[in-house]
């Protein structure tokens, strides 16, 4: 196949985020903290012979991206890798949120600190991925 084969549409329009998914291995334990440590709600259940995923938003009704945390049935073991970035979620107060994430089972990665036009600090989840919590001055 050559580049001339390969064109985009003319028209093509710009892709939407719609979800993040987070393997995790305990399914129950990880919902429970994210419900927990941001608030955030099940609002539904995918489940196969296989795996079984939960989507966590904002709300029931919510239509922005959403959490995906996916679990595999056979338990098989899972790592945390380093090539990728943290979850980003914007919150109304970094230096609250950075503690409450903290009580709830979070691990500190960085305390909150400024940058040009933001605050901003990170935790890890009980499993081990990163959270980057962030305040929009």
């Amino acid at each position: 196949m050559t580049n001339a084969a390969v064109q985009a549409p003319s028209a093509l329009r710009p892709a939407k985020m719609i979800f993040l998914k987070l393997v995790v291995a305990d399914l129950d334990a990880m919902v429970d903290f994210y419900q927990r440590a941001f608030g955030l709600v099940a609002t539904r259940t995918i489940e196969m012979d296989d795996l079984k995923e939960v989507i966590l938003q904002r709300s029931a009704d919510d239509k922005g991206p959403s959490l995906i945390l996916y679990f595999h049935k056979d338990c098989r073991p899972l790592t945390v890798g380093s090539a990728h970035g943290p979850v980003g979620l914007a919150v109304e107060d970094v230096d609250r949120a950075f503690a409450h994430a903290i009580v709830q089972g979070a691990v500190a990665v960085r305390e909150p600190f400024d940058v040009p036009g933001m605050r901003v600090a990170f935790v890890a989840d009980p499993e081990g991925h990163e959270i980057e919590m962030v305040r929009f001055k």
